[in-house]
């Protein structure tokens, strides 16, 4: 049997095996080999930035040649580097001290940084906790996995709603609130409704901060200030950060907070709920026969019952979007809390970060796999249109309050309430009306297909 395939049979999360081939590219950002790669990024970086700060004579200045002999340490950082830092934290039992001589041997073997650094080497992790490295590290993984994979992403996801928006937008479909009949509306306006929510949480996304920290045990710079009385921690330490292409948080215990994890986290899971939203009504819609869906050769619906073509994708959509969400907001509400200025218990549910991430990407892949396949189905819903004249009495009784018609509402209520009413029964009722002319004629104009408000129109502005 195949290696990979026998390692995904075996493997205890679906993440890792039957739904691996959805989700795999958050392993560049979210797996161990990843935060690996970030901490040596975020180690290397420290080095590199106190070597060019003049009031540290000790270390000295760094030409061209070597910083990116350095830089290659994490540009070029390879499984086998990882393997060796698990062998190194095999002896230190920790995963950050790990990482730490990993540099300093990368240093020591080296022959271009062993003569600058060979006599330097405790510089590396100079003054810093290993909070100071693990919080920039997960700043790094989160940011370029929000920028290079889940936003572009989630705006596939808006593009696909905004494009079935656009192509439903003249098909007139019955609303139901409460699950009955109402006023009608759109196909088209309906999807628009979820772009227009999906594009305010896609803008939380992009602009939540990305936050970082480096100013040691307790966020007082205290071994910085011991050795280098004299320097401006608080300024090395933002330019420093902010080199990293991230927002500096001044003020922090030994761990930087993680409230902006927190509230980036917020949004995803409010993207997510949306489009629960959204395949919950697109599955109802399906179960009327709005909409049929494509079929493709060799699948099977239904293990017993041959004519079936199940809303699977949607399903399956809904129950992952209700996986992340659950993990998302136990890191909303565990995150921010720490006893007094530290505790190991976000350490381990940090390593979670890309589970919710990564049910998330499997739902939204899904529910685009759902919306490619749907097929309208004009006639189903023109059918459901037209057993509902009664809709109208809304318009009805509206145009009567404005020619000051005693109790209108009161009135199409005994005409429609619990009968049977057609295109006749209105036309009738609207016959006796003491309106306009031009405007009886407007009401017996309207059906249940073309009562539509704008709802055209915002579908198409979308």
């Amino acid at each position: 049997m195949d290696h990979q395939l026998r390692s995904q049979l075996m493997s205890v999360s679906p993440l890792d095996g039957r739904y691996q081939r959805h989700c795999a590219e958050l392993g560049d950002f979210f797996s161990e080999f990843a935060l690996m790669k970030f901490r040596t990024q975020v180690e290397v970086t420290w080095l590199i930035h106190l070597s060019m700060e003049p009031s540290i004579h000790e270390i000295p200045a760094l030409d061209s040649t070597a910083i990116a002999e350095l830089q290659n340490l994490y540009e070029s950082f390879m499984i086998e580097d990882a393997e060796e830092i698990k062998k190194i934290e095999s002896t230190t039992n920790h995963d950050v001290k790990a990482v730490e001589y990993f540099i300093k041997d990368k240093i020591a073997h080296t022959p271009l940084l062993k003569e600058k650094l060979e006599d330097h080497l405790e510089f590396v992790h100079f003054a810093c906790t290993s909070e100071d490295i693990n919080n920039l590290a997960y700043a790094l993984m989160v940011r370029n996995a929000r920028d290079q994979f889940l936003l572009p992403l989630v705006k596939s996801v808006d593009r696909k709603i905004t494009e079935c928006a656009q192509e439903h937008s003249e098909q007139a479909l019955l609303s139901r609130t409460h699950g009955q009949p109402a006023s009608p509306t759109t196909m088209g306006k309906e999807f628009a409704n979820v772009a227009h929510r999906l594009r305010r949480q896609i803008k939380q996304i992009e602009d939540s901060p990305i936050l970082g920290k480096m100013n040691g045990a307790v966020g007082n710079y205290n071994a910085h200030y011991a050795a280098y009385p004299q320097t401006n921690w608080p300024e090395v330490s933002k330019h420093f950060v902010k080199a990293l292409g991230l927002e500096v948080n001044p003020y922090t215990t030994q761990i930087e907070p993680h409230d902006y994890l927190a509230e980036l986290f917020s949004a995803f899971s409010r993207f997510n709920t949306i489009l629960i939203d959204l395949n919950r009504d697109i599955w109802g819609y399906i179960s009327f026969g709005y909409f049929s869906q494509k079929t493709i050769a060799g699948e099977i619906g239904s293990s017993t019952m041959p004519h079936k073509v199940n809303p699977i994708d949607f399903e399956n959509s809904e129950g992952n979007l209700g996986l992340a969400n659950s993990v998302f907001n136990h890191l909303v509400e565990k995150l921010p809390i720490s006893r007094w200025q530290r505790d190991l218990t976000d350490s381990t549910v940090l390593r979670n970060i890309g589970t919710g991430f990564a049910y998330s990407a499997i739902a939204y892949r899904s529910t685009l796999r759902g919306l490619e396949k749907l097929v309208i189905s004009p006639k189903a819903i023109a059918k459901d249109l037209d057993n509902c004249w009664e809709i109208l009495a809304e318009p009805i009784q509206t145009v009567m309050r404005r020619y000051r018609i005693s109790e209108p509402y009161e009135k199409l209520k005994q005409l429609t309430r619990g009968k049977d009413i057609t295109r006749e029964t209105i036309r009738d009722f609207i016959e006796t009306l003491e309106i306009p002319e031009a405007e009886r004629d407007r009401l017996k104009s309207l059906t249940p297909s073309n009562y539509l408000g704008n709802a055209i129109d915002q579908a198409r502005s979308i």
